[in-house]
């Protein structure tokens, strides 16, 4: 059975919030409602850092137009056969996106006849938009990593996909011997559009998302295989649902708006870290 995750805390006070028909409250009487796609605003507007955070309407869309495509099927199926090997019982996705990931975990989970707690939160109200429109037993939030909604050793799994770890707040909502489930570029990771979109691409050294004096790496893999770009419109959405879009050229994207299909790479690892 997949349920929401309930144990949330009041982002202007800390206090745990009550559902009430559409809205969460808490005890001093702030108040936040749910939205109609099914998701609720815990990020206060003195909290942002911009007018609108996160990845925008047109990068979202382009991640679930290219995610449709099946390109990534093979690293989600991998997240969810290791999130879903232990006992997990409640899971968090910091940084959900649009919910892929967690919509492919969610899906094996029933397969299984796993029972599960489920919450996605993204800075992006654009991301968790899309990501509620598809699962309404989660629980969806939009609110950032470095200030999470949630009660203290509230969860046993957390999922950092792609994403920035706050690593005092991962460990805060964590409970005793829960496990953080990172996925990370590596070395070769998009290296086919990054030559095509850079005068130069240099290698960075491969190091660990987390510090290693707070976590204990406790599994580790590397998934590596190519796909094939079929047009255009699939190589344009790449760009777009990446930081790369931001960080290339001119000259970068005009050559990359000339190819017609183009082989590329998926070269990720996958970790498992514990707390110290």
């Amino acid at each position: 059975m997949i349920e929401p995750v309930t144990n949330l805390i009041c982002p202007l006070d800390q206090q745990p919030l009550q559902q009430h028909d559409m809205s969460w409250r808490c005890n001093s009487g702030h108040s936040y409602d749910i939205a109609k796609q099914g998701y609720v605003n815990l990020l206060p507007v003195q909290k942002k850092r911009s007018k609108d955070p996160g990845d925008s309407k047109a990068m979202i869309q382009a991640r679930r137009r290219f995610l449709s495509q099946g390109f990534y099927q093979p690293l989600a199926e991998q997240v969810a056969a290791l999130t879903l090997a232990d006992d997990a019982s409640s899971l968090l996705d910091a940084g959900c996106g649009e919910g892929y990931y967690l919509q492919q975990l969610i899906q094996a989970a029933e397969r299984q006849g796993q029972s599960l707690q489920v919450a996605g939160l993204d800075i992006s109200k654009w991301a968790v938009q899309a990501a509620a429109k598809q699962d309404k037993r989660a629980t969806w939030m939009v609110a950032s990593n470095r200030a999470m909604p949630l009660a203290d050793n509230s969860v046993d799994t957390l999922l950092c996909l792609f994403g920035f770890p706050a690593e005092a707040e991962f460990e805060r909502v964590l409970k005793p011997g829960g496990r953080l489930i990172m996925v990370d570029p590596a070395s070769n990771h998009l290296n086919e559009l990054k030559q095509i979109i850079y005068p130069e691409v240099k290698a960075k050294p491969e190091q660990l998302p987390v510090n290693e004096s707070r976590w204990s790496l406790t599994q580790e893999q590397r998934i590596s295989y190519t796909v094939t770009l079929p047009d255009n419109d699939t190589i344009r959405d790449l760009l777009v649902m990446t930081p790369h879009l931001y960080r290339s050229s001119q000259a970068g994207r005009e050559r990359a708006e000339g190819l017609t299909t183009l082989d590329v790479t998926v070269d990720v690892w996958l970790r498992t870290f514990c707390k110290q």
